[in-house]
């Protein structure tokens, strides 16, 4: 039967005999795990929300005539990737973390075109292939994580070039009936919590790195598979009695180390196989989605802002000139990062394959933005939170018999406020910008999807600065006979296309 509901989803995770290594040993089972379970949580919003509000998690896909969860939909209009990013908001503040699932949906887009043209040069079959596997998912209503970024190794050397030939997936062996790969995933999102993983090839390639041009999907518990779990700042506060000092005791992110050792993939998931012209194509499809997901940052900052409205008003200074002016400034950049990212889906284009695909530039600029704005945002946060933030005791400490009126005491705010509110607003704030969801607002937001860098080169690309000074001339009158500079981008062919 299909997974429905938070709870049947949760309840498919059981019973894998995966292997995850956390603390140095191997874990029994992860859904138990009180450090894992955050993190299963989170996931399980994306069901309930479907659950609860169709609209906007869900989407009827033409591939199997079946109202999907919009994470395993294929767009099919700009109007479908606006709405994804509206979904990706709405998640972002119910669950105030990583929800762990638009790796997944990105990279399902973007192999849609990609392997429609790679069979159009080379007259394969992975376009179907990969139809089926959509047909099948779909189907299930599983969770699909995307595997892109290799450890790498020595950063000055292309695959075929390092020491070790692990540090980047590849092919070690076929047979009539798959393939094996071997090698690494770094900074894996969500991927045990994903019922099938798909790898990509994290760079632009060259003929001799053909084995390491590989595309396919396995089940998250196939043979070979291990999973090394990443720490997070004041994760083990999800150890301990209580709920208050984790900050946000319900929802998590998770990232783990995936290790393949021979691990095998049968032709029928197999979506590139060597054809390595294509690796720069699906990297650049895959970055172009994926940094305007990142307006799911506008959730959590959404939740973040709240959470500092609320310990100024529990600090008796909600109307002070200054309070006020800090939280339109937190809103004013959580807006420009929401307006991007939907300005981006909102200017998208159909591909070959009948996918769409939104603005590149725009992209871009949605993820330089959240490099920078929840730092700030953060920042502002911590500012208006006081230095309690980083000195509040321990909720033993509040629940003591003996400090816990001192504490009451000394630590309460404006009057009519509990203390234990304060405390827990307060964590929260806490969990956001230094602890454990940190790690999905701050660090996330700077190398996901890419590190400053990347976006900077992408932006370079398309300044159409030849156009922009003929502009600039043809103002100030400047007559001057030179030869039309190239111009490596249509942006503003998108810019300026009428809308019917």
């Amino acid at each position: 039967m299909p997974i429905r509901t938070a709870s049947e989803y949760i309840q498919s995770l059981r019973g894998r005999n995966m292997k995850v290594y956390l603390f140095g040993e191997l874990v029994k089972e992860p859904v138990d795990h009180p450090m894992i379970r955050p993190s299963i949580n989170a996931v399980a919003e994306t069901y309930d929300l479907a659950e609860k509000e169709s609209e906007v998690a869900t989407a009827k896909s033409s591939i199997t005539g079946l109202q999907v969860n919009r994470f395993l939909h294929i767009a099919e209009s700009a109007d479908d990737l606006v709405n994804q990013n509206k979904m990706q908001r709405k998640l972002g503040q119910l669950t105030g973390t990583c929800f762990q699932r638009c790796v997944g949906m990105d990279a399902l887009n973007s192999l849609y075109s990609v392997t429609f043209e790679i069979d159009e040069k080379f007259k394969t079959d992975y376009h179907k292939r990969l139809v089926e596997f959509i047909k099948m998912i779909q189907k299930e209503n599983f969770v699909i994580g995307g595997a892109m970024t290799d450890p790498k190794g020595d950063r000055s050397k292309a695959p075929h070039e390092q020491e070790d030939p692990d540090v980047f997936l590849r092919v070690v062996e076929k047979n009539d009936k798959g393939i094996f790969v071997t090698g690494a995933k770094a900074h894996q999102t969500g991927c045990i919590n994903s019922h099938w993983i798909i790898v990509m090839p994290t760079m632009r390639l060259q003929e001799k790195d053909k084995d390491y041009a590989i595309v396919g999907a396995m089940p998250a518990d196939a043979p070979g598979i291990s999973y090394i779990y990443g720490r997070q700042s004041c994760d083990t506060r999800s150890m301990e009695e209580g709920d208050i000092d984790s900050g946000n005791s319900k929802f998590a992110g998770q990232e783990a180390l995936m290790i393949f050792d021979r691990v095998f993939i049968p032709w029928d998931k197999v979506f590139m196989f060597g054809e390595y012209e294509f690796a720069a194509m699906l990297v650049e499809r895959f970055t172009c989605y994926h940094r305007r997901s990142y307006v799911c940052k506008t959730g959590l900052g959404d939740v973040l802002i709240g959470a500092a409205a609320a310990i100024a008003d529990y600090n008796g200074v909600p109307n002070v000139s200054h309070i006020k002016d800090k939280l339109i400034e937190m809103t004013h950049l959580n807006e420009t990062i929401y307006a991007s990212g939907i300005a981006s889906s909102f200017q998208a284009h159909k591909t070959k394959s009948g996918v769409w695909i939104n603005d590149d530039m725009l992209a871009n600029v949605t993820k330089h933005n959240v490099t920078r704005f929840p730092y700030e945002i953060g920042r502002l946060a911590q500012d208006i939170a006081g230095g309690l933030v980083v000195t509040l005791p321990s909720e033993k400490d509040l629940r003591n018999p003996i400090t816990g009126p001192i504490l009451k005491k000394y630590l309460k705010g404006r009057k009519g406020v509990d203390v234990e509110d304060r405390f827990r607003i307060l964590r929260l704030i806490e969990n956001m910008t230094l602890g454990r969801n940190a790690v999905g607002y701050l660090t996330e937001s700077m190398h996901g999807a890419g590190s400053p860098q990347a976006q900077r080169i992408n932006i370079a690309r398309q300044m159409q600065l030849g156009y922009k000074k003929k502009l600039a001339k043809n103002l100030a009158n400047v007559k001057e006979n030179s030869e039309s500079e190239p111009e490596q981008s249509d942006y503003f062919q998108r810019v300026f296309k009428m809308r019917k």
